[in-house]
């Protein structure tokens, strides 16, 4: 499972095609929305598609002015290999 959190930036009179576009991405939701031009983007990997692939997806969502990544969390990390 990998998980990552994003900073974005907009103008905040473009809030609902932001938001709009980060919902159609696969994984990713708005967790967190201040309404003044930040949000806080989740995204999570699942079947058919990778974190990496919607990460890039977010910076090309129209109106987006930034992105940070604020978080990252994988645990593959710990998986055991059988020998």
């Amino acid at each position: 499972m990998k998980i990552v959190s994003l900073v974005l930036k907009y103008l905040p009179e473009h809030l609902a095609d932001v938001q709009a576009g980060i919902e159609r991405i696969p994984g990713a939701a708005v967790a967190q929305n201040d309404g003044k031009g930040q949000l806080i983007a989740l995204i999570e990997d699942g079947e058919g598609y990778a974190v990496s692939d919607s990460i890039i997806a977010v910076h090309q969502v129209p109106h987006v002015m930034s992105v940070t990544l604020a978080y990252e969390y994988s645990d593959e990390v710990f998986a055991t290999e059988e020998v």
